[in-house]
């Protein structure tokens, strides 16, 4: 950098974007403000796209549904009013791994001099970095030239490496500066103890070798690490059955002949269930070990039989490898490639699914709208699932490819679906994307429809209109007035931001008929607005609710 002249040298500004790009990051999300302006102008002067959304929270959202897909994502806000406003999206992007880079500018450093009340200040001018340092696994002020660009370095690559969001705050007033020297970062290679690791290997293939009845049970982590392919390889090789948890449903393709089905405790398909804890070798890849993977609380999985690794821990029973990488892991048990030494019992890959038959006069409901939803599905369809029945009910989709169901599963913050297509759209332009949302959920955030017309994408947005929220209706059973909403015309919308199409549906016939005229229509968004009985729920939530219950009603 020292050898540069003062014009060739990047501002720090401009060594952002750049670095931004190296990673692979091609559109940001957020929404403009006065302290972010001058660097919002360098952004959209350079190769970065900007997607301007409705809302900073939908910002986040669309930007970690984008890094769930693409790799990394960022977005790009104003101080306090702004980035204070992302705070729920980034904590769920921290909670569930996704790698999102949160920008946002503040007052210029010469401004804070005698420490003026300036406008969207909170307490003092610290108050937001404190608050992000909370909830990112990484932090910086862009306040010293000298070490801006070797900061931007150290964020970004934390970011790569734990798959979680950082915080990149920048003084209005240093976005323009050009650094006359600064100090490389070099950040240390996440490598494992190679001793630790070759033992890790041996005492899980003997245990490999040597169980009656091995599962893998594969997690989020195997997308975040793109480590589907070594883990698809494992099982093939090995000959070992494939469950997946909530949150990693559609880590792999649910059609492979290995894959089983969701791991859900208590709260899933009994024969999976049944199997999976019949086993006496568990291999937990990538897996996490929430309240909602493990079924409320009703998984009898017994951690002594069980081989758990993660991004963050190794364990083989009781007994704990330090300094063991996940990635590493798998490809290196892959290759090792054990087998049983004697055929495990048959595992239930083979589910036979009864042929849908429309029964077009009948009132819809969710079962047989995801039934129906279900033979639409097809390689290259993502479907985006809030969370309630919109999530449990999804369950029972069966996805294609890889990485192409996304839900918030663990963090479970309403109001991501609308938004999170967005993201996967500006992500994969060609993709076919599927929202499913409550009606709730959607009077959240489902503005966020207008810019899915903006960019013409043709995205199918289902919302379920049970006229409250549904799944609180379980876990509290009565006739609580605050489980109501108000009542939208949800269909009509598509008039009011002057683009898309709406439907109104009550029974299956009108499904049919409103799926199939938004699948063929690739012009711009479809609204489904499905009518349902309040009662109406599925089976897993019906679950969920039935387990729940007993703890949100404590007396």
């Amino acid at each position: 950098m020292a050898s540069e002249t003062a014009d060739a040298r990047p501002s720090i500004g401009e060594y952002l974007i750049r670095r931004l790009h190296d990673y692979g990051i091609r559109d940001v999300f957020g929404i403009p403000g006065d302290y972010i302006l001058s660097f919002y102008a360098m952004l959209e002067q350079s190769s970065l796209r900007t997607i301007g959304c409705t809302r900073e929270d939908c910002a986040g959202f669309a930007a970690d549904a984008y890094a769930r897909v693409h790799g990394m994502g960022a977005l790009c806000v104003t101080y306090c009013v702004g980035g204070l406003s992302v705070c729920n999206s980034v904590a769920g992007a921290y909670a569930e791994k996704s790698p999102v880079v949160m920008i946002t500018g503040s007052p210029g450093l010469r401004e804070r001099m005698r420490n003026p009340l300036l406008h969207h200040m909170v307490r003092d001018f610290r108050t937001q970095y404190d608050v992000f340092e909370k909830l990112c696994v990484a932090g910086t002020e862009l306040r010293d030239p000298q070490r801006a660009f070797s900061e931007i370095d150290r964020v970004l690559a934390t970011c790569a490496r734990y798959k979680r969001p950082v915080y990149i705050e920048i003084p209005r007033d240093m976005v323009h500066v050009r650094p006359e020297t600064s100090p490389p970062f070099q950040q240390p290679d996440a490598v494992s103890d190679t001793r630790a690791l070759a033992e890790a290997i041996e005492e899980t293939a003997t245990r490999i070798e040597n169980a009656r009845q091995p599962v893998l049970l594969l997690g989020v982590e195997i997308h975040r690490f793109g480590l589907q392919e070594e883990a698809i390889k494992l099982a093939e090789k090995s000959g070992i059955p494939m469950a997946a948890t909530m949150l990693g449903k559609g880590v792999v393709p649910e059609t492979h002949p290995l894959y089983m089905g969701l791991y859900e405790g208590a709260l899933g398909n009994e024969v999976v269930t049944k199997y999976v804890e019949a086993s006496d070798c568990v291999l937990m890849l990538g897996t996490f070990m929430t309240d909602i993977n493990m079924g409320i609380g009703t998984a009898e999985l017994d951690l002594g039989d069980c081989i758990y690794v993660t991004s963050e821990s190794c364990r083989v029973r009781y007994h704990h490898y330090h300094e063991v990488q996940l990635a590493d892991f798998v490809r290196a048990l892959s290759a090792r490639a054990p087998r049983p030494n004697t055929p495990p019992p048959p595992a239930p890959t083979e589910f036979w699914k009864e042929p849908f038959t429309l029964k077009p006069n009948d009132r819809i409901t969710i079962m047989r709208l995801m039934d129906r939803l279900d033979e639409q599905l097809e390689d290259g369809t993502v479907v985006v699932a809030d969370v309630g029945d919109s999530l449990f009910g999804a369950t029972e989709l069966t996805t294609h490819g890889k990485t192409e169901f996304i839900s918030p599963a663990y963090y479970t913050s309403m109001g991501f679906a609308v938004p999170a297509a967005l993201g996967v759209h500006v992500a994969r332009p060609e993709a076919r994307v599927v929202a499913i949302v409550g009606d709730g959920a959607f009077q959240m955030t489902g503005m966020e429809f207008s810019n899915l017309v903006r960019y013409q994408f043709p995205t199918i947005v289902i919302v379920l209109d049970n006229q409250g929220y549904g799944t609180e209706r379980l876990l509290h059973p009565g006739d609580w007035k605050f489980n109501e909403i108000s009542q939208w015309q949800f269909h009509r919308l598509p008039e009011i931001v002057g683009g898309g199409k709406g439907y109104l549906v009550r029974t299956e016939g009108e499904f049919d008929a409103a799926l199939n005229a938004a699948w063929k229509d690739r012009v711009g968004p479809s609204l489904i607005q499905v009518a349902l009985d309040p009662t109406d729920c599925s089976r897993a939530l019906a679950r969920l609710g039935e387990r729940m219950s007993k703890t949100v009603v404590m007396k």
